[in-house]
């Protein structure tokens, strides 16, 4: 399994995700496509120092997309939607 840092890909912010973040307290990631939701709670817990309440994954796949004259693929990534139980996560610039 990867390890700690490998585990979050990178935070996901978008018009949504910040929309979610302010009305539900909802924090949205992309993770390795490997990761269970014990190694994602795990690894936010130890990386940001909050308690996490519950990580809804999902599996997205990657659009069909032209580029010039052929047909090419963007890839598919695993993302997980997660709620703190207290604390909040100060990477994504808001105040909680």
């Amino acid at each position: 399994m990867p390890t700690l840092h490998r585990v979050i890909v990178r935070p996901v912010i978008t018009e949504q995700t910040s929309l979610a973040y302010q009305e539900k307290g909802e924090y949205v990631f992309e993770v390795h496509p490997d990761a269970n939701k014990q190694e994602i709670k795990q690894a936010i817990e130890r990386l940001f120092n909050v308690k996490v309440g519950q990580v809804w994954t999902m599996n997205v796949r990657g659009k069909t997309r032209r580029v010039g004259t052929s047909i090419g693929r963007r890839p598919h990534w695993k993302k997980a939607i997660v709620t703190l139980k207290e604390g909040t996560i100060d990477t994504f610039g808001f105040e909680g």
